[in-house]
């Protein structure tokens, strides 16, 4: 049976925000990198990466 995995972590192709998923508060959050916040332009709409290229399914068979 296949199983649903949900990414754990997106990035804005337009304005480089990085966010990771926090497990304990359920939501995502935004990305550290050498110790700042990876926030990119607060008024952007963002067009995160996740597209067709990532499979949510993983194949235990």
């Amino acid at each position: 049976m296949a199983e649903v995995v949900p990414p754990s972590k997106r990035a804005c192709e337009r304005c480089g925000r990085m966010d990771v998923w926090d497990e304990s508060q359920g939501k995502w959050v935004v990305a550290e990198a050498d110790g700042r916040e990876q926030t990119g332009t607060p008024h952007c709409l963002h067009e995160w990466d996740i597209n067709g290229s990532y499979n949510p399914l993983r194949d235990d068979a």
